[in-house]
């Protein structure tokens, strides 16, 4: 991957380090920041037949690692982990070392938002992780349905009444000493954040491909909602795909 938004910086292919470093969290965190990652294709399709991962490139899938490499705890959608089919993170040895030195655990919890707590306890969530995930979830969830996903190793947390907005995930986040949190969507927690003028950082990256089908946007709310953002840097690959992250303009 090759930097096209300073003209200082070589041509030369970036490395590991000068990667990390690009999509660093801002140092001293105090509370949460909130990232979202996020892949679609050049008209703007979310998905290919339903699944992200056609739209996934080499490049892309390497900087997923690394933004989970960065992160205290991975945020998603019940509606994507269940499509997805989403196992637990995984590290390698170096990386567990490497995170160790920075402050964080060796491995990143899955957090997932799900109002009504409808999850498959026998999925991969519970079943292909290294760690318990995290259920964030509402007083109003069946309380069998808690019960069932405590029993599977999920560390459950009630953290609203009703409905769960942005501020409530934050809260949550905050609660725990998370400020580093990477959300992989989906689409409908995405605009939540957005509508709730909690998200601070973007990574989006391009596929270089059309995908003209019925799949969505990245992010869907009832209503428009708007929140300033300012470029960080614009990277590509030889084959195409382009990766930008945007950082929120006022936080």
């Amino acid at each position: 991957m090759r930097r096209l938004d300073d003209p200082t910086c070589p041509a030369r292919p970036l490395d590991d380090d000068e990667l990390r470093a690009l999509y660093a969290y801002p140092a001293d965190l105090r509370s949460p920041w909130i990232r979202v990652n996020f892949v679609s294709s050049l008209d703007g399709a979310v998905a290919v037949e339903g699944r992200s991962g056609g739209l996934g490139t080499p490049s892309d899938k390497k900087v997923f690692g690394l933004l989970r490499g960065l992160a205290d705890v991975i945020v998603v959608g019940a509606g994507t982990a269940r499509g997805e089919n989403y196992g637990g993170a995984r590290t390698s040895a170096a990386l567990r070392e490497r995170r160790l030195e920075a402050g964080l655990s060796e491995v990143p919890p899955v957090a997932v938002v799900t109002a009504t707590c409808h999850l498959d306890p026998g999925c991969r969530l519970f079943t292909d992780t290294t760690v318990a995930p995290v259920v964030l979830t509402c007083e109003t969830a069946p309380g069998t349905r808690r019960r069932s996903l405590a029993a599977a190793g999920a560390d459950v947390r009630v953290i609203a009444e009703h409905s769960i907005d942005g501020h409530a995930v934050r809260d949550a986040l905050a609660a725990t000493g998370w400020t580093r949190a990477l959300c992989e969507g989906g689409p409908r927690l995405f605009g939540q954040l957005i509508a709730d003028g909690v998200v601070d950082d973007l990574c989006l990256t391009l596929a270089p491909l059309l995908a003209a089908g019925p799949e969505g946007r990245i992010a869907t709310a009832p209503q428009t909602a708007v929140t300033s953002m300012r470029p960080a840097h614009v990277l590509a690959d030889d084959d195409g795909t382009v990766l930008t992250r945007w950082i929120r303009g006022e936080r």
